[in-house]
């Protein structure tokens, strides 16, 4: 999971909800294209299309400042009659029509955005799952280090299924990743992958 892309289409209104919702899917290996940080005005929108031929799924985020937008609906479209999967995310299901009126989605609980972005990360993930018997892809967080002067990586790998990822949430049991170098231990949300804290090492 090194070359994935994922494309965002939403209305320049929902910019801010759109990068707290990503915010911490960025953190993954892949590309996340988000349509207003692609593009100064709409004369530009034409090498937008590059984007959406090149990704592997598309996320069409359908607000009631949205729903009706002729650009996202174009991109919708485009993207279905590309092949490329459409995973709507969106504020009720009044906003859900059109290509994607039938299509499973996310929910956006505007209340609990860490159920907001699991569901997400579910939908994302089985999305980009492999081939054959994998059922389960294995994603990671890669990042440096941040203890003073400690040269290595840190690498929090993610096996566990969605729903074991939401059972860990719910008992406040975080995801953990050391530092081979330094021994420091990082602590990550199990629902959002967002980070929570770090311990220094003993060494």
């Amino acid at each position: 999971m090194t070359d994935e892309q994922i494309y965002v289409s939403h209305a320049p209104a929902d910019l801010e909800l759109v990068q707290e919702l990503f915010s911490t899917v960025k953190n993954f290996p892949f590309g996340v294209h988000l349509a207003l940080e692609e593009v100064d005005d709409n004369s530009e929108r034409a090498r937008l299309e590059g984007r959406l031929v090149d990704s592997d799924v598309v996320v069409a985020v359908l607000t009631n400042r949205s729903a009706r937008s002729r650009w996202i609906n174009q991109e919708i479209g485009y993207a279905r009659a590309q092949g490329v999967p459409v995973v709507p995310l969106y504020d009720d299901e009044t906003c859900r029509g059109g290509f994607v009126g039938e299509t499973d989605g996310v929910s956006i609980a505007r209340d609990d955005p860490s159920k907001t972005i699991f569901e997400l990360l579910c939908d994302l993930r089985r999305e980009l799952a492999p081939l054959g018997p994998l059922s389960v892809p294995n994603w990671f967080v890669e990042f440096p280090c941040t203890v003073s002067a400690c040269p290595d990586r840190v690498v929090l790998e993610i096996e566990a299924s969605q729903s074991k990822l939401w059972k860990r949430y719910r008992h406040g049991k975080p995801l953990a990743a050391s530092c081979d170098e330094c021994s420091s231990t990082y602590y990550f949300n199990p629902a959002t992958i967002g980070f929570i804290r770090r311990e220094n090492g003993t060494r």
